[in-house]
């Protein structure tokens, strides 16, 4: 994905590096802060992003779900503006077309050692000086000539100020220096390295007047809080301040709490058992038109539709066919609005239903291995799978509450901060796609167990610690229980067992856990990889879910839970004393990468799963 400078905000139309558009939503979305090797830039709100080349992608689940948390204005879901690149015109139209961006933090320093100046970047010191041929390699240089001819580069400040409601500014360097006392403008600021540890307490900034230098370590922390001023509500991204009462906090530049997305994410299920039908079914708002005309005149049009990339595989006479087909039945089944966060519900219905074989969903049926068939019902193959995932806040400091990607949570929304200035109309999305492997847990089994005196005692001392967790946060208390405890343990220890055979990382392969008592049930995993190439992966986990090798993973897998590293501290771990979302588990044996867990590695525990070191009763799978 290319990132220009901002139009509005920059000197010119300037392409500075490339992102792939699932790094716009994981890592480097609306404003996040991207760390070039010599810029810093901060991704702007959905105002400055140009759409003429956002394609929009129609997935009706996930765009109602996204107007549950930010309204019915959502009109659609696009993916970022991209045009195809021209390496041979290097000042072509693909060259401007991108997520705009703009310099954050606004305070540069020169890096030569015998200068150290620290001022903003409009001060008129430092030039930009672009690279039409490595983007990546644009940098702000210093007048200052350095120690030799050429002009020494200019690299961002190292601290900026965040508040928990989202809010990120500059570093007050002259309120610092001077600790709050009034100053001119005729001051002049260096940014001072004693020692080579690059700690806090051997930075100090350094002013032209008489007032003593100070060290960095006095704005971290407590003491920090106390001397600095009050966070002056700033959203960069959007260009306006709004009021806000929290104290702001001193954060370095690149810190893994400076954004944290908020997605939802879902897995385009078919509407139709044929696929043709299902994929004119899901662009029927752009295509309806077409049926109202006569027959060589709509062939003609279809291929020139927005939506005909996503069509053309099926050829424009079949198109046209179900196009009448739709419309002489009425048209396509409107959205289904309420229990617009009951994102598993239809997912499971795919998964456990007929076996389906569709371009962007493809299943199919796999004998449960003979050894496990007292507890595991049916094991799917998903050879194809399709998952669109989309934006619709952020936050800073604290990372937002997990368990919205399927519908067993909630997310604590004081704290979002918007991607625009007014209620959007649109949100950014990214789709992947990719295989996995789908098990279903025996029903009776599973409430069996739920049943069992020892899991019950287990599961009281597991909601009082989340029950603790969720009163020193101010968060409303949503425990998933027990059935989903033992599911998403069983997930992550089969994670690490898949890890070691496929040949992806674990942190290249994902869980989605289907977890639900009452009248509708749920009791199953999918463990899946997917990446952005339309052509999704290699199949090589699919492999691990047929019959000759899935049981022997699934025993080598709970053998290797029994046991942790860590123990006995692991297993006999009290959640309850510092108010964990977690029982018996550590890095050592169940927590998985942030890109692999849906909860952020809460609610495990491996004494649901098997019989531990603790010698507690009520595993699942026993002795």
């Amino acid at each position: 994905m290319t990132v220009t400078a901002d139009r509005a905000r920059a000197a010119s139309d300037l392409r500075v590096g490339e992102l792939r558009p699932s790094q716009l939503l994981h890592t480097y979305g609306i404003g996040a802060i991207a760390d070039l090797p010599n810029l810093s830039v901060m991704v702007l709100g959905l105002d400055d992003w140009d759409l003429d080349h956002a394609a929009v992608i129609p997935e009706d689940r996930l765009l109602t779900a996204i107007r549950s948390k930010l309204g019915r204005q959502v009109q659609n879901l696009r993916m970022p503006p991209y045009v195809p690149e021209d390496p041979s015109d290097f000042a072509g139209n693909w060259t401007r077309i991108g997520a705009p961006v703009a310099v954050f933090p606004n305070w540069l320093r020169c890096s030569d050692n015998r200068c150290n100046r620290l001022a903003p970047v409009d001060s008129g010191l430092f030039d930009l000086v672009p690279n039409a041929f490595a983007p990546d390699q644009t940098r702000y240089v210093h007048n200052c000539r350095g120690t030799g001819r050429s002009r020494p580069t200019a690299v961002p400040a190292r601290f900026v100020m965040a508040c928990p409601a989202g809010h990120v500014d500059d570093f007050p360097w002259m309120y610092f220096v001077h600790r709050g006392a009034p100053h001119g403008t005729d001051h002049t600021l260096r940014l001072l390295e004693r020692g080579t540890t690059g700690e806090a307490a051997s930075i100090f900034v350094q002013c032209s007047c008489d007032v003593n230098p100070r060290s960095m370590a006095e704005a971290m922390g407590q003491r920090g809080e106390r001397v600095l001023p009050a966070c002056r509500g700033r959203h960069p991204h959007l260009g306006v301040f709004e009021p806000c009462d929290e104290q702001s906090r001193t954060m370095a530049l690149g810190a893994t709490n400076g954004w944290f997305a908020m997605q939802l994410r879902v897995f385009s299920v078919p509407r139709a058992e044929d696929p043709v039908d299902s994929a004119v079914s899901e662009h029927w708002a752009g295509l309806r038109v077409l049926a109202e005309l006569p027959k060589d005149s709509a062939r003609l049009v279809l291929p020139t539709q927005v939506m005909w990339p996503q069509l053309e595989r099926f050829g424009v006479d079949a198109v046209w066919q179900a196009i009448t087909r739709l419309y002489n039945a009425g048209g396509a089944a409107p959205s289904v609005e309420p229990d617009v966060l009951d994102i598993a519900g239809p997912e499971w219905q795919a998964f456990t239903g007929p076996t389906l074989d569709h371009p962007d969903f493809s299943t199919s049926n796999e004998p449960v291995p003979p050894a496990h068939t007292a507890w595991l019902t049916q094991v799917r193959l998903v050879k194809r799978l399709r998952e669109v995932a989309a934006l619709y806040g952020f936050s800073r400091i604290d990372a937002p509450e997990w368990g919205v990607a399927t519908g067993g949570g909630s997310v604590r929304e004081e704290n979002r901060a918007p991607l625009s200035p007014e209620p959007p109309t649109w949100v950014p999305c990214a789709e992947t796609r990719g295989e996995g492997i789908f098990l279903r847990f025996d029903e009776h089994r599973i409430a069996e167990w739920e049943r069992d005196p020892a899991v019950r005692r287990r599961e009281a001392h597991l909601k009082r610690a989340h029950e603790l967790w969720c009163a020193q946060r101010g968060v409303e208390p949503h425990w998933p229980g027990t059935r989903y405890v033992l599911l998403h343990t069983f997930s992550h220890v089969l994670i690490r067992e898949f890890a070691l055979e496929c040949g992806y990382g674990a942190a290249g392969i994902a869980e989605r856990v289907y977890a639900r008592s009452g009248d509708e049930p749920m009791a199953g995993i999918l463990l899946y990889t997917a990446a952005p190439d339309s052509e999704g992966t290699l199949g090589g986990l699919v492999t691990l879910g047929r019959q000759d090798r899935l049981g022997a993973l699934v025993d080598q897998a709970l053998d290797a839970a029994r046991l942790c590293g860590s123990d006995p501290l692991c297993a006999e771990h009290n959640p309850t004393i510092h108010g964990r979302l977690h029982g018996a588990a550590c890095h050592a044996c169940l927590f998985a990468a942030e890109t692999s867990c849906e909860r952020g590695n809460h609610f495990l525990d491996r004494e649901v799963l098997v019989e531990t070191l603790s010698g507690r009763p009520g595993g699942f799978f026993g002795t």
